[in-house]
C-alpha cells in the first residue's frame, strides 16, 4: 500500500539516538553508529521523531509500505522490555548501601559512591538508599571526562550511570518508577556535551513529568576536554 512513512537521511544522522528514544514503537534503532527504521510496519507515520532529530536528518516520504501493525509493534515492545531486564539472582543487581569510608592504602581520596548498583538498567525501582536521596543521573563518559567528579558532583549523592546510545532503551520508564515509588529530594543531571548526551537529559525530564511529581531537574554539561560549560 501507498502512506506516508519516514525516512532517514543517512549522511546526516549523527546516531545521537534521540529519535530511537522519541519512537513509542521502537521502528528505531541505532546500528553501526546510525538511526535505522528496523521494520516498516513498526512505523505508525505519526512522526514523533522528526522534532527530535537536531540535525533534520529524518522526513516524510509517501511510498510503497507495509502497513502498521498495533500488535506486532506490541509484542516487539514487550520483547525490549523482557531483554532489557535482568534475572533478579544476579548478584550485580542486589541492592547495597556502603557508607563513607578512609582512603585506602594508594589512594589520596575516597570513593564518594555510596550504592550498588549504578547503571539504570540494573537499578531496581525501589530501594531503601533511595528514601530522601539526592539523585545524580549521570552519562557514563562523564566519569573519564571529569576528573573531580566524586567530590564535585558524587558527594552527598545516590548516583545511577547510563548511555541511553549504547544502552538502546528508553530510561524514562525505569526513572520514572524510581522518582514514583522513592522520596527522591533533588535531581541532578550530568552529561556530556555530545549530542547523544541529550537522550539521557531528555528522558530524566519526561520521567519526572510522567511521575507527576514537582522536583526540580538541574543539567551540568561537561565538555569533552573535561571542562564545565554550564
Amino acid at each position: 500500500m501507498i502512506r506516508k512513512i519516514i525516512h532517514i537521511d543517512e549522511d546526516a544522522c549523527n546516531g545521537c539516538g534521540l529519535c530511537a528514544t522519541a519512537c513509542h514503537e521502537g521502528a528505531i534503532e541505532i546500528r553501526e553508529g546510525k538511526a535505522v527504521l528496523i521494520r516498516e510496519d513498526y512505523c505508525d507515520g505519526l512522526g514523533d521523531c522528526l522534532p527530535a532529530c537536531p540535525m533534520n536528518a529524518i522526513s516524510f516520504r509517501e511510498r510503497e509500505a507495509r502497513a502498521y501493525d498495533a500488535e506486532a509493534v506490541k509484542q516487539h515492545m514487550a520483547a525490549k522490555k523482557a531483554a532489557a531486564s535482568v534475572p533478579s539472582g544476579c548478584p550485580g543487581m542486589r541492592a547495597r548501601t556502603m557508607t563513607a569510608a578512609a582512603p585506602v592504602s594508594g589512594q589520596s581520596r575516597p570513593s564518594q559512591l555510596r550504592q550498588w548498583p549504578t547503571q539504570i538498567k540494573l537499578m531496581p525501582p525501589k530501594a531503601p538508599y533511595f528514601d530522601g536521596a539526592r539523585l545524580l543521573v549521570a552519562a557514563d563518559c562523564t566519569a573519564f571526562a571529569y576528573a573531580a567528579i566524586h567530590e564535585d558532583f558524587m558527594q552527598g549523592h545516590v548516583t545511577i550511570q547510563g548511555c541511553p546510545k549504547l544502552d538502546n532503551v528508553d530510561y524514562a520508564e525505569k526513572l520514572g518508577q524510581i522518582l514514583s515509588l522513592n522520596d527522591i529530594r533533588s535531581l541532578h543531571v550530568l552529561r556530556m556535551e555530545v549530542p547523544c548526551c541529550g537522550g539521557l537529559e531528555m528522558a530524566v525530564k519526561r520521567a519526572v513529568k510522567q511521575c507527576g511529581k514537582d522536583i526540580l531537574v538541574r543539567v551540568t554539561i561537561i565538555s569533552v576536554e573535561g571542562k564545565i560549560i554550564r
